[in-house]
């Protein structure tokens, strides 16, 4: 096949399912600090800018949640609304109770997320109610919510341990409730411990796509649909797709996942998918940001993690490597300098075969074709770095190790290329 490096990424199309209503939002400011930490009023725009850059100028991420309950909290929602930005809109998060009404409105917000609660286990323990009072205390508040003005979405927490029958029965009450007011009845199911799976032959309610159909069935629109899932079974992005695929066209996420337990599911992972579903343009690029302003705040990323880990694009296998070395099509699923910024790279263990030791040189400035993996120096270079793990080394080799190896098995190539390599990258 010939061609050069993917500089996109690839589109994904399905057969027979519409997804061109699908979009995000984001909650990092709502459970991501909650699960993670507390972010300074600074921080807090720091992540909110990211969110505006990702969007590249369009609207894939459609809002973004804030809590009300802390004046810092309370100075963040205003200084978020004072820079402007028409996406992703400034919403609130809160329980359903009239006080905390009070601090959407107090806050000019125009729109506010409303902790429905809705198994069992939250009603009766958490809540100390029963199904019909709990009910009644949230259609309540939702209807006095739309006396103040105010768009209301509510979150159906802890959903994939609900009764399907209360589910449905709460969901008609809302249906009804905005037919009788005029107003659009907007729904998420949160799957809040992260047992949802993905699979419709699996029941109610761990099924999210029978979930998703059950809430279509009522009446209500995709676009008013949203699914919000959290990782502790290492679905979350499955689930998360799952919903889209079923007709929950919102996707609420967090940067780098960060949030409760396990965590959520990571925004940027879902909006690479956005992008290669709908073709759109995003600036993925953006992200880094997000880590650099996450890492100082003392969140640690995953070095495997996707997208952003150090690891994410760093091989360290021969036959990865010599792929890569032919064409990075091989072993790369789109282009990440163009996507991310990021370029492709790899480490060296014995595991990584002569062509590292090719692709290290090409790294560092020495033309193609000057030296291959059949040249008698290479398999020197190879000979040492096996020499070098012979003692119960574990780590890959660093640069400067790799580089004392090719002065000493190549010194007309190192001079010439790599030393002045290694002067610029040090200047």
């Amino acid at each position: 096949m010939e061609g050069c490096l993917l500089n996109s990424l690839p589109r994904l199309v399905f057969d027979g399912v519409e997804l061109n209503g699908i979009y995000l939002t984001d909650t990092t400011l709502r459970d991501g600090q909650q699960g993670f930490g507390y972010f300074t009023v600074e921080e807090s725009l720091q992540l909110y800018e990211v969110l505006v850059e990702l969007n590249n100028g369009g609207r894939a991420i459609v809002s973004t949640e804030v809590f009300l309950y802390t004046d810092k909290d309370r100075v963040v929602a205003r200084r978020l609304l004072e820079l402007g930005y028409e996406y992703p809109r400034v919403v609130g998060w809160i329980r359903a109770s009239r006080s905390d009404l009070s601090l959407v409105s107090e806050a000019r917000l125009e729109e506010t997320v409303v902790l429905t609660s809705i198994s069992d286990y939250h009603i009766y323990y958490k809540l100390g109610l029963s199904r019909s009072e709990a009910l009644e205390r949230y259609l309540g508040v939702i209807g006095e919510a739309y006396r103040r003005g105010l768009t209301v979405k509510c979150a159906l927490e802890d959903v994939t341990r609900a009764d399907p029958g209360f589910v449905a029965l709460f969901l008609e009450r809302y249906l009804r409730l905005a037919e009788r007011e005029g107003f659009e009845a907007k729904v998420r199911l949160s799957d809040t411990l992260g047992l949802g799976v993905p699979f419709r032959e699996a029941p109610l309610p761990r099924s999210i796509p029978r979930l998703v159909a059950l809430v279509r069935s009522l009446g209500f629109k995709p676009e008013n649909i949203g699914f919000h899932g959290h990782n502790d079974m290492g679905l979350v992005v499955t689930n998360h797709l799952s919903a889209w695929m079923s007709g929950a066209f919102e996707s609420n996420c967090t940067l780098l996942g960060v949030g409760e337990r396990a965590g959520n599911c990571p925004l940027e992972v879902m909006l690479l998918h956005y992008a290669s579903i709908k073709g759109e343009r995003v600036n993925l690029k953006a992200v880094w940001k997000a880590v650099r302003v996450l890492e100082k705040a003392g969140f640690r990323v995953p070095e495997f993690q996707p997208l952003v880990g150090a690891n994410a694009f760093k091989t360290k296998a021969g036959i990865h490597i010599d792929g890569l070395l032919k064409n990075p099509e091989v072993y790369l699923p789109f282009d990440p300098e163009e996507v991310l910024g990021v370029p492709y790279t790899i480490e060296i263990t014995p595991y990584s075969g002569r062509s590292s030791i090719v692709f290290w040189l090409r790294q560092h400035g020495v033309p193609e074709g000057l030296v291959e993996k059949d040249d008698e120096r290479v398999s020197k270079a190879y000979n040492m770095v096996l020499e070098a793990f012979s003692n119960g080394r574990r780590r890959p080799l660093s640069d400067t190790e790799v580089a004392e190896i090719v002065r000493k098995t190549m010194p007309d190539i190192f001079e010439a290329y790599v030393r002045r390599r290694l002067e610029r990258l040090e200047l």
